[in-house]
């Protein structure tokens, strides 16, 4: 895990997991929409330890650089161990009920375009034989609730696709990391009310780092999320239609 590609490198979660990994020396290739963000957080990782930083300026939703952009994130670094997927948006759900094509926009932030990046990284390990593709999803996408089901229907396909994927290249040797945080305290989220349940982002930073060493499959952060959703899931639908979730 020395090469490692983090995408939407200025969310929270993000700086918090680079910022691991460059007091492990290692090195990092940052993209995201704010280059000024990019820069800024570049000459920080590189104070910690990182042993080389590169960085570029990149919309997710651009579909058509995907392909060029991951080849010259390989060409530059030398190669690529490991990927962390993290960008997306929390948008708002009355607004998408209210108009579809705000319904289409989140979609397409938030699944399909990290399903178009991960079928290009996808065969890029498969051929190489060896790395880790880890991506941020959520528990929304456990269960539809009316109060974020638009954002929760992108990550459960988010999810589905990653089940998929890790079936796929497991006998290639690649671990796939399907990352469910719960509540975070990060500015994407700073006009809600926190409680006992939100995490911080050095927290979820914390169990991404022991997941991926761990090999593990799927991550709920923290974990008690996956006693949560365990509940909430086994909540048979007649009762769960009429729950003010």
């Amino acid at each position: 895990m020395q090469k490692i590609l983090i995408i939407g490198a200025t969310s929270a979660i993000a700086e918090a997991v680079a910022q691991r990994f460059a007091a492990q020396g290692r090195t990092l290739y940052l993209l995201a929409r704010n280059q000024e963000r990019l820069q800024m957080l570049a000459a920080d990782l590189k104070v910690r330890g990182a042993s080389e930083v590169f960085q570029g300026e990149f919309d997710a939703n651009d579909f058509a650089s995907h392909a060029e952009r991951l080849k010259k994130v390989v060409t530059d670094m030398g190669g690529l161990d490991t990927v962390l997927i993290a960008h997306g948006t929390l948008g708002d759900q009355k607004a998408c009920e209210a108009d579809v094509q705000k319904t289409l926009a989140e979609l397409n932030t938030n699944a399909i375009s990290a399903i178009s990046l991960l079928t290009h990284l996808a065969n890029h390990f498969e051929q190489q034989r060896h790395g880790t593709i880890a991506v941020i999803g959520s528990v929304a996408g456990d269960r539809g609730r009316q109060s974020n089901y638009v954002y929760g229907t992108a990550k459960g396909a988010l999810g589905i696709f990653l089940q998929g994927l890790r079936n796929r290249l497991h006998k290639s040797g690649v671990q796939v990391l399907t990352i469910k945080p719960g509540f975070v305290d990060t500015p994407m989220t700073a006009a809600f009310p926190k409680g006992p349940l939100w995490a911080n982002p050095e927290k979820i930073a914390g169990d991404i780092e022991k997941a991926i060493e761990k090999r593990r499959n799927v991550l709920y952060t923290p974990g008690f999320w996956w006693l949560i959703m365990f509940i909430i899931k086994s909540i048979p639908e007649a009762t769960f239609k009429r729950a003010s979730l």
